[in-house]
C-alpha cells in the first residue's frame, strides 16, 4: 500500500495496480469497505488502466485516521492521492458511499475528473434510510460488528446469492465485518451529516457519467439511480438484472464489462462527443448476467 498526505496531515492509504501507461482510474468503496472491495475488478481493469483504489478514512490502511470523518474530507483525500501520483485528472468510480464521494469530487474538483461511474448510490437521503443507518450505528455500538451479520447484511447481498451461497461468501460482507465499531459508526455519521444540497449542484457536472445499479438493490433502489441520471446532464443509466447492492462482487463480469466499455468510449472521445451534442439519459439499459 502507498500513502498520500491529506491536507490535515492524515496518511491516506491506497493500492495501485494495472498498466503504467493506462488511463488513470480512481476507485472509491462504500461504508465499512476498503480497497479490497475491488478485488474482482483488479485483473479486468488492470489490463487497460492504471488504478488507484483508496482506503477511506476508518478502513484498511487508513483505519487510524482521526475521527470524526466527513465525506467532503474523503473527496479531498482522493485529490491528495492524485497529487501524490502526479495525475492531473482521472476517471472516478464510486460505489455506495463512495458514489457520493465521487459526486463531491466532480462538483468540487471538476478539472480533476475525466468521467464518473456511480454504482449503487444516491444523491440524497430518504427518511427510511436515515433511520436504517442510525439503527445500524446503534446496534454496532452496543454489540460490535457482529450485529450486522443478520438482518443488516440482507440489505447488501441479493437473494439469489443468499440462496446459493449464504451471506459469508460475499466479499464485501467479509470485509465489512472485519472493521472496528467506532470507525463504522463514524462513517455512518459522515453519511448522515452529508448535505442533500449536493443534488442541486449535479447539473454543473460536464463530464460523461455512467450510473449503474442492480435490479434487486434494496439499499439504493432503482429510483435513486434514475434520479442521478436525470440530474447529471450527460449521464446514462444501466441496470444489472438480478444484482443487489454489492453488484461489483455479485455480478463482476457484467459490472466490469459495462464500466470498461464506458471508459473505453470516454478515452476514445465517443462519450465526450455525445455530451457535446447534448445527449442525455435515455431508457434504462438492462444487462442480464449469465454467471450469477
Amino acid at each position: 500500500m502507498r500513502r498520500a498526505q491529506a491536507s490535515d496531515g492524515t496518511a491516506i492509504a491506497y493500492d495501485v495496480f494495472g498498466r503504467a501507461e493506462g488511463s488513470p482510474v480512481v476507485m472509491i468503496q462504500g461504508l465499512g469497505t476498503d480497497s479490497r472491495g475491488w478485488a474482482l475488478q483488479r485483473f479486468a481493469f488492470g489490463r487497460r488502466h492504471r488504478c488507484f483504489a483508496i482506503d477511506n478514512r476508518g478502513v484498511g490502511g487508513t483505519a487510524k485516521a482521526p475521527r470524526p470523518f466527513s465525506l467532503e474530507q474523503m473527496a479531498d483525500d482522493a485529490i491528495a492521492v492524485l497529487d501524490a501520483e502526479g495525475v492531473g485528472s482521472a476517471h472516478v468510480i464510486g460505489a455506495s458511499m463512495g458514489g457520493v464521494i465521487a459526486q463531491m469530487l466532480a462538483v468540487r474538483h471538476p478539472a480533476r475528473v475525466r468521467s464518473l461511474v456511480l454504482a449503487c448510490t444516491s444523491c440524497r437521503h430518504h427518511e427510511w434510510r436515515r433511520e436504517l443507518f442510525a439503527e445500524w450505528a446503534e446496534s454496532v455500538s452496543e454489540r460490535g460488528m457482529g450485529a450486522l451479520a443478520g438482518d443488516g447484511l440482507v440489505w447488501l447481498v441479493g437473494p439469489r446469492l443468499q440462496r446459493r451461497f449464504g451471506l459469508w461468501i460475499n466479499l464485501l460482507a467479509r470485509i465489512l465485518l472485519q472493521g472496528t465499531p467506532d470507525n463504522f459508526v463514524a462513517q455512518v455519521h459522515a453519511i448522515l451529516d452529508a448535505s442533500d444540497e449536493l443534488r442541486f449542484e449535479l447539473a454543473t457536472i460536464k463530464v460523461p457519467a455512467l450510473v449503474i445499479t442492480g435490479s434487486q438493490d434494496l439499499l439504493t433502489p432503482l429510483g435513486d439511480a434514475e434520479e442521478l441520471a436525470e440530474l447529471i446532464p450527460h449521464a446514462r443509466l444501466q441496470e444489472l438484472r438480478g444484482a443487489a447492492h454489492g453488484l461489483m462482487v455479485e455480478q463482476p463480469n457484467s459490472f466490469n464489462g459495462a464500466v470498461l466499455r464506458f471508459l473505453a468510449e470516454v478515452d476514445a472521445g465517443v462519450a465526450d462527443r455525445d455530451a457535446a451534442a447534448g445527449s442525455s439519459a435515455g431508457p434504462v439499459d438492462q444487462t442480464f448476467d449469465q454467471t450469477a
